[in-house]
């Protein structure tokens, strides 16, 4: 592990400079001028957790023979938590046809092939480290994940995400969208480990398909023509596909949660089809973006 003492003025020298930051609300990151190194400071929810977690994680993926970005240095200072990383070829995988769809599912199911390992001794949580404490079940540790406000409307049931109990606990990535992706020829290199976390499988595949319809929506896709059937080879859960539009919505604006209805939730936790739900989701995301909340 690099040191964790190093000052910034040393990341400059041995891996800098750096160019302009690129600000998201959960991270800021800088690419260095020769492209061989990425500083990202943490942001927003947990920084110093969030750099643990993505520490741990990529030291044990790297072990699965799948490739991370290398730790260059790492620390807490001025600027926050940071980590600096090799920069990996590639380019990210596209979404803007329904061959650049296919091929960003395929390589969704080849490496989660590997990353969803399970384990008797797995307990549901964030990282991929197992900490002393209480047992929390599947179900809880999805809730956990929303804000009080969130967690607490009358119009969300905690037991419509119970059915999880009975799945098992394996290794997950958390976020694996398009950009997380970088396809080098026949090489697949897998960046973004911040999110990772044990749960079960179907947590993944449901953000991808999550991201897959808001991003098609919001670049102007209209909902009739979100390829859902493409979407039909990972595995599916309503409640869970509930939980995930809820969840984006508590990390937008404050205003944006009540602009789901409790029918609109209902509908989703309740459909038993896949197909039907992914329909259903693409509609209300896009009437979501069509009263302003934002990507």
């Amino acid at each position: 592990m690099p040191d964790v003492d190093t000052t910034m003025h040393e990341v400059e020298l041995k891996h800098g400079p750096f160019g302009p930051a690129i600000t998201k609300p959960i991270a800021r990151t800088r690419r260095a001028v020769d492209e061989r190194s990425l500083f990202k400071v943490y942001m927003g929810i947990d920084p110093e957790g969030r750099r643990k977690r993505e520490l741990e994680t990529v030291q044990r993926a790297a072990h699965l023979a799948l490739s991370v970005p290398e730790v260059l240095a790492t620390g807490t200072g001025e600027d926050g938590s940071w980590t600096v990383f090799g920069m990996l070829p590639g380019v990210p995988c596209g979404v803007r046809t329904g061959r650049a769809i296919e091929g960003y599912l395929g390589h969704v199911l080849n490496l989660t092939h590997r990353l969803h390992r399970s384990s008797a001794s797995l307990a549901p949580g964030l990282g991929w480290e197992n900490r002393h404490g209480r047992f929390v079940p599947q179900h809880r540790f999805l809730l956990d994940q929303f804000s009080p406000r969130c967690r607490l409307r009358p119009w969300w049931e905690a037991k419509a995400l119970q059915p999880l109990e009975s799945h098992p606990v394996v290794h997950l990535h958390g976020d694996l969208k398009p950009e997380h992706l970088l396809v080098d020829d026949d090489r697949v290199h897998v960046v973004d480990w911040e999110a990772s976390a044990r749960g079960p499988v179907v947590v993944d595949y449901t953000d991808v398909v999550f991201h897959l319809v808001r991003d098609l929506l919001y670049e102007g896709v209209p909902p009739k023509d979100v390829p859902v059937g493409l979407m039909m080879r990972l595995p599916f859960s309503g409640p869970v596909l509930a939980w995930r539009l809820l969840l984006w919505l508590d990390r937008r604006r404050p205003e944006d949660i009540d602009r789901v209805t409790a029918r609109e939730v209902g509908r989703l936790t309740a459909e038993e089809q896949a197909p039907a739900a992914y329909a259903a989701l693409a509609r209300t995301v896009s009437l979501l973006r069509a009263v302003g909340v934002p990507r």
